[in-house]
């Protein structure tokens, strides 16, 4: 009797583990709808596999993926979804994956967040060509969530699907990355970008971020200020048009980016350019029934071109399409070196 009496209480103990447990899954299509791709290759890049976990009422709650190997899943799911195929390679890197409970400062409680970085190439035999990036922490409100896990674990399931599904719509958009240089294809790629790499910023009106990047001001534009000398104004070829046109511009070597809220000055630091901003201000309003629109498919799909595209050009006056909590805490927000979208680290 006492062994039963064991081995019911060991395996009621199991169940408890594995009521603490919340898994993501990775089942939605994969097929590429244009039929450009000829294959996915998965790399699970992340240096520690362990996801971490969130608190749900006082008690912790582990996220794991449910199928631990995350490359034959997703390549034989591609397979499985694409019978008619194209030419393209796609190379899909999982760099980062963390979910954790983080106290911000001047909050009454902490906020359950999920960090992802995924980021995409074509590959051209041995020569690798950036596709685009999601690097980002998600927040979950507490106010008005009450499972945290229930909230985070779906988007990062969406975030990851929709991203290699948006992979196979965009073009690339940098030179070359040798084979043997993938693992390190930032700091690789982070030769070209002039705007960082040269001592002194060129005053002018930057239509979008590559105009930036390339230290490359659009002659066509100038701005005009208020009596307050703040820019109000943006004129091209002696008409006014809308501030809308213009990522930012340079005034005596200082960089101020457009957003929502005005021009926010950019500043910099060894991990790049940066504004002290908030999800709040920075964050596309969405005026309809769903939680996300996009400018392609709807959905996610919308979501991640915008947090990677939208504030990187004139569209939106410098908002993005977000994800997650629109949380008023301020912080450093980085720009993008790849695409000059908003990187929220906290």
């Amino acid at each position: 009797m006492k062994n039963i009496a064991l081995i019911l209480m060991l395996t009621f103990s199991g169940l408890m583990v594995a009521q603490k447990q919340e898994f993501i899954r990775l089942d939605q299509n994969l097929k590429d709808k244009n039929s450009r791709t000829h294959s996915l290759t998965f790399i699970d890049a992340r240096p520690d596999k362990t996801i971490g976990t969130l608190t749900d009422k006082e008690e912790k709650v582990e996220i794991r993926f449910e199928d631990s190997d995350l490359k034959s899943h997703l390549e034989n799911r591609f397979v499985s979804d694409n019978k008619k195929v194209g030419t393209n390679d796609i190379v899909i890197i999982l760099e980062d994956l963390k979910a954790y409970d983080e106290q911000d400062e001047n909050k009454d409680f902490p906020y359950a967040k999920v960090k992802i970085r995924i980021s995409g190439f074509l590959k051209r035999n041995s020569r690798y060509y950036f596709i685009n990036r999601f690097d980002n922490v998600m927040v979950s409100n507490p106010k008005i969530t009450a499972h945290p896990q229930r909230f985070l674990v779906p988007r990062i399931s969406d975030i990851i699907t929709d991203f290699i599904r948006t992979s196979y719509l965009l073009n690339v958009t940098s030179s070359y990355i040798p084979e043997n240089e993938i693992s390190n294809y930032d700091a690789y790629l982070a030769k070209n970008y002039r705007a960082f790499n040269n001592l002194e910023l060129k005053d002018g009106v930057y239509p979008n971020f590559k105009s930036f990047y390339n230290q490359e001001p659009n002659p066509e534009y100038n701005t005009e200020k208020n009596k307050k000398g703040k820019v109000v104004r943006l004129i091209r070829n002696g008409m006014q048009v809308s501030l809308s046109e213009m990522y930012g511009y340079v005034e005596g070597g200082k960089a101020y980016k457009l957003t929502p809220v005005g021009f926010d000055e950019m500043h910099k630091n060894e991990k790049g350019f940066y504004i002290h901003s908030s999800r709040v201000n920075l964050f596309l309003e969405v005026k309809t029934g769903g939680a996300f629109v996009g400018g392609i498919a709807g959905g996610f799909v919308g979501a991640l071109i915008g947090a990677a595209i939208d504030s990187a050009s004139s569209s939106n006056n410098g908002a993005m399409i977000g994800i997650g909590y629109k949380s008023t805490l301020e912080t450093d927000v980085y720009i993008d070196s790849l695409t000059g979208g908003y990187v929220f680290t906290k």
